[in-house]
């Protein structure tokens, strides 16, 4: 996989806090940006959960629902 450089433009004073504190930065900006986008990418997938509970409401029987749950955690 390869990866990209991405720049940001930050305040003099918080630059300086940065170094005073020994935050490594990229590590950091790298962890926010995994969770960010992670919790974005959930938002969407709940999103189209809910669309989709709503079409399928009443034409599928919850019964059978349960059992498929139940056989593909038992694989």
């Amino acid at each position: 996989m390869g990866s990209v450089v991405i720049s940001v433009r930050v305040p003099r004073d918080l630059k300086e806090k940065i170094e005073k504190y020994g935050i490594n930065v990229s590590s950091v900006v790298r962890d926010f940006l995994e969770k960010y986008v992670e919790e974005l990418e959930l938002k969407k997938l709940s999103s189209r959960l809910d669309y989709l509970k709503v079409r399928l409401a009443g034409k599928i029987d919850p019964k059978l629902i349960a059992d498929l749950v139940r056989e593909d955690r038992s694989r």
